[in-house]
């Protein structure tokens, strides 16, 4: 009997035990007589042992991975070895194994006993995969310096493009948002600055696409991926100097059950700091005390209130996706409502997205086709841009006690004074509209003969077009100043970029050897259109910039209309090898060999070759069981990378014929020499040394990299001026001139707390850049003077800002320093000699370096907490080691100015705690406005809740709330320290920027 009932338990119950669940089910319906016997039965039959062990990608064991039983209290955590075992009362139980640094998964046990699983390292971790030029590699593998940044680490809130994804994420790339301008673009900056004239950005590919930060909307990315040195970036020749942005866009892989995605938000502004200038009583005392230029014309009026608005924006993001294992596709739509804080500033863009992949004769031959651009459309207010930058500062410095409008209903206005205007006059008497439409198509067919070969060939074509129309009515000033009597200008732009790609990789591992190779053709042209034309004196303003033929000044000769075409191609082949010998010790190499037709006849290719080594010390014997450090790798990259000349055609002999000749009373059409040609013209060559290494500390729990690097770019772009004859013209674009970053970046993260239901990680990365102009010159082309000044104050000052001088950095701020005044409120200076003298004796020598625009050090530091449903991530980032040129200050903290409209309140303020400055001091760059510009942001703080929804369509649903630009810790007295760092004259704060604003959003993303 007894052997019976083990037959029994051992082999029918296993066997027939779905029959036996549907009984113990059908039993536990019946009567309450029976209740009690069928909840014996069913407990009996199905409390279940499930065991397991759990491991990472590299078949290494985890501890401390939490497994829950989904809609249960039940749980366990992994052992030291990476065991676990649970007793659950249902065969549908699904587990939920979570652990932070790894993707959370859902497993349903089925009838299975043993559920083993196999975690995927989460975003920066240092096991994910890293997207490299023309491929992909382990990030264990990885030699150069690569940063990667998943969607869901990237900042959160309402951001305007790809750039501000990255605020604070990786070390040595310093992202600024200048303004609060809706159709603003985020300036980036890696690693320094590399030239002098030549572009500053970096290459931006979007899905291996060239783009630009505002091609795809932020809410469709899946990951961007940084290469930051040249090793990495050498594979992109002559478009790698400035560093390389890899943005993905969002995919679908393999089978997918139809899926939709909404995410929605709503923001609101206002400006960060009002600048304190004087109020219409505070003016009214400088009327009384009877100062030079005051005026009470009776009226109190806040102008910057009626300049600008509370901004209403909301953002649509929808996507659908789904498909089988052979054809899939992903369709997004963005929609875009954006409004400024000043009235009518705006921004409306579309982004329409669909992705097609299908595959066939077994996954052999796979295809891609991807569709996508937008289409944008902005107030116009200004010839060809969306803001008119006076508008801003004349609502600071506009007459407060001035009326809006005179007692016959025009806009008040003062022709006779210079640079002053009515402020709500220049926006409602102005009608202008800007219209951008992108078609960008590409596609892309993968064939695979054999397991190890793949070939793909890639095709696309980028096609932007750009219609702009803009008019000042009868009404405006330049009619009441400059008699015009109606001015209108119309524009259009279209750009076509095509490029086709074809690229061969190979893979094959044997014994503990695993190879990569890569080859590739790369071809791309770019044509480039424009026309523009003006005209004015209109018979009315009925037609506004739509009847250009109306207005009489083009029929006069006055007016002026141009237009203009160029193209160019390059050209590329590279190749590249990666090497590992049992994940131990890492090689890559690549060369790329590129031609352009924007260079000279002598240099019309360039090599770019590359070679980065690593060393794995986590694999070898001495550290494969330590318990203390979990990841090590050395790394070391050497790379060569260019940059084209900006324009075209800059190599060769050109004439200009806009040139007229008075000959016998009659305008003769004259044809001279634009420039010169130079046979030698070439690329900018940059030379990088990068040494790396990669850790991580008790089982990843701290990982992080630090980075020193050494870039020397040689052959810079520079205007010389040379002597005619033998030249046809008095000036050459030639390759002279050489410079010098090197810094250190680092980066370190923390799973600082990971409980059950509550976790927090942390990171920090710093970096530091010291840069130096070595040379301006060669054995061909001299500057004498060994310096040239960049950058003006505008008038009435008129002088230079910066000086580009051999062996200083870019960014030197160049003018008198300040030491005193007298006691008559008159500038004391330092002389040459170091002496004191009042500035009625400035001499051009007695001016100095008196301060640097780029930062030495930027520091940020980022929070992602969680506990149960809620979340909260902040981001703090600040900016050390440099000054700032106030020029609102430097313009309207001197009581000369008062001719010309209102001061800041300061005005009066003592100066170097003795008195005010003189009435008649005219105005003068000083030191006294070059401040400190150190500052600590609150950058952003978001707060969510997730929360799952049964019984209704929705799957899940976040809610959150964000706030952006929130506090600043500074002692700079503009705006905001946050300034522009483009050009020659970075740190230079212009009282013509549009003012910088705080955002605040709440937003909710669900899941159907």
């Amino acid at each position: 009997m007894k052997k019976k009932l083990q037959f029994f338990w051992a082999e029918w119950i296993p066997k027939y035990r779905v029959a036996f669940v549907w009984l113990a089910i059908l039993i536990s319906t019946c009567k309450p007589a029976e209740a009690h016997l069928s909840s014996s039965f069913y407990w009996q039959q199905e409390q279940l042992r499930i065991t397991g062990k759990v491991t990472d990608q590299a078949g290494v064991t985890l501890t401390g991975i939490s497994i829950k039983v989904k809609g249960q209290n039940t749980g366990a955590v992994t052992d030291d070895k990476g065991n676990y075992a649970i007793i659950v009362n249902n065969v549908s139980a699904v587990f939920i194994f979570s652990y932070l640094g790894f993707t959370t998964q859902e497993v349903a046990i089925g009838d299975r006993r043993i559920v083993n699983v196999q975690m995927i390292a989460a975003p920066n971790s240092l096991n994910e995969v890293a997207v490299i030029g023309y491929g992909t590699q382990k990030r264990e593998r990885v030699t150069s310096a690569v940063a990667t940044v998943k969607a869901e680490n990237f900042a959160k809130g309402a951001v305007t493009d790809a750039g501000q994804l990255l605020r604070g994420k990786v070390a040595g790339l310093s992202v600024v948002t200048p303004d609060g301008n809706p159709t603003g673009v985020s300036q980036i900056n890696l690693r320094g600055i590399t030239t002098i004239v030549s572009g500053r950005e970096p290459l931006v590919l979007i899905d291996n696409v060239p783009g630009t930060l505002t091609t795809v909307a932020p809410e469709d990315i899946e990951s961007i991926d940084v290469l930051k040195d040249g090793s990495a970036a050498a594979i992109y020749g002559t478009r790698g100097t400035n560093g390389v942005i890899l943005i993905t866009t969002k995919k679908v892989n393999g089978e997918t059950p139809p899926t939709l995605e909404i995410n929605s938000y709503f923001t609101t502004q206002r400006i960060t700091r009002k600048l304190d200038f004087m109020s219409p009583s505070q003016y009214r005392d400088l009327v009384s005390m009877k100062k030079i230029g005051a005026f009470d014309y009776g009226a109190s009026t806040d102008w910057l209130k009626e300049v600008t608005q509370t901004p209403f924006s909301q953002v649509y993001n929808a996507s659908l996706k789904g498909g089988s294992n052979k054809t899939n596709y992903i369709a997004n739509f963005n929609y875009r409502r954006q409004e400024g804080l000043i009235r009518k500033s705006n921004n409306n863009i579309m982004y329409p997205r669909l992705e097609v992949n299908h595959q066939m004769f077994d996954g052999k031959l796979k295809f891609n086709v991807n569709l996508n651009g937008y289409q944008q459309e902005y107030f116009s207010g200004a010839d060809g841009s969306a803001f008119r930058t006076d508008v801003y500062r004349n609502a600071l410095t506009y007459n407060p006690t001035d009326p809006i409008r005179d007692a016959q209903g025009n806009f008040t206005e003062h022709t006779d004074k210079t640079d002053y205007a009515n402020p709500v006059s220049l926006l409602e008497e102005t009608d202008g509209l800007i219209q951008n439409s992108n078609f960008r198509t590409i596609g892309t067919v993968t064939y695979s003969p054999i397991n190890d070969l793949k070939v793909m060939l890639l095709g696309s074509r980028d096609l932007f077009n750009s219609t702009r129309g803009y008019y000042e009515t009868k009404q405006h000033l330049s009619t009441r100043r400059d008699r015009r009597n109606g001015y209108a200008s119309r524009g259009t732009t279209r750009s076509v970029e095509d490029l086709a790609e074809l690229t061969a990789t190979y893979s094959k591992g044997f014994n503990d050897h695993d190879f990569t190779a890569l080859g590739g053709y790369s071809w791309r042209q770019t044509n480039y259109q424009d026309y523009f034309m003006q005209n004015w004196d209109f018979p009315a303003d009925d037609f506004s910039y739509n009847n250009m033929g109306a207005g009489l000044a083009l029929e006069r000769g006055e007016a002026q209309q141009n237009s203009y075409q160029r193209e160019n191609k390059l050209v590329g082949y590279f190749f590249r090898l990666n090497y590992s010998f049992k994940n131990r010790y890492l090689l890559m190499a690549s060369v790329r060999r590129e031609g352009s037709s924007k260079f000279g006849t002598n240099y019309k290719y360039g090599s770019f070759p590359a070679v980065s080594l690593g060393w794995n010390l986590i694999r070898e014997s001495f550290l494969r069981d330590s318990k203390v450090v979990s990841a090590l790798k050395i790394r070391g990259g050497y790379g060569i990378t260019g940059t084209e000349p900006s324009e075209p055609y800059m190599s060769l002999d050109r004439l200009n014929f806009n040139t007229q000749i008075l000959i016998n009373g009659q305008w003769i059409q004259a044809i001279n020499p634009s420039t010169n040609a130079n046979p030698n013209l070439r690329w900018e060559r940059k030379q990088e040394t990068n040494l790396g290494v990669d850790f991580g500390f008790l089982n990843n729990r701290i990982t992080g990299a630090i980075d020193l690097y050494k870039r020397t770019t040689k052959d810079l772009l520079l205007d010389y001026t040379v002597p005619t004859p033998p030249y046809l013209y008095n000036t050459i674009r030639a390759n002279a001139a050489s410079m010098e970053n090197k810094g250190i970046e680092v980066q370190l993260n923390f799973r600082a707390i990971e409980r059950t239901n509550f976790s927090w990680n942390t990171t920090i990365n710093y970096s530091t850049n010291r840069n130096k102009l070595v040379s301006l010159s060669d054995e061909n082309f001299q500057l004498a003077s060994g310096y040239f000044d960049a950058g003006d104050t505008g008038e009435p000052i008129q002088q230079r800002i910066s000086r580009v001088q051999i062996g200083q950095p870019i960014g030197n701020f160049w003018g008198f320093k300040s030491l005193d005044i007298d006691q008559n409120g008159y500038w004391i200076i330092e002389g040459k000699d170091g002496k004191p003298k009042p500035i009625a004796q400035q001499q051009a020598d007695d001016k100095q370096v008196i301060g640097n625009g780029l930062p030495k050090h930027f520091l940020n530091w980022n929070h992602s907490f969680a506990y149960k449903n809620f979340d909260l991530n902040i981001i703090m980032r600040g900016a050390f080691g440099f000054q700032i040129l106030n020029t609102s200050r430097m313009f309207y903290e001197a009581p000369v100015m008062l001719t010309r409209g209102n001061v800041l309140s300061t005005a009066y303020d003592n100066v170097y705690g003795k008195r005010p400055l003189a009435d008649n001091q005219s105005l003068n760059y000083v030191s006294y406005y070059i401040e400190n510009g150190d500052y600590w942001k609150i950058d952003n703080i978001t707060f969510g809740y997730n929360l799952k929804l049964k019984n209704t369509p929705v799957k899940s649903m976040r809610l959150y709330l964000s706030g952006s630009n929130i506090a600043t810790i500074t002692k700079y007295k503009g705006i905001d320290p946050e300034v522009s760092m483009a050009g020659l004259t970075p740190g230079l704060d212009n009282r013509n920027r549009y003012p910088a604003t705080s955002t605040y959003t709440i937003g909710a993303m669900l899941n159907f």
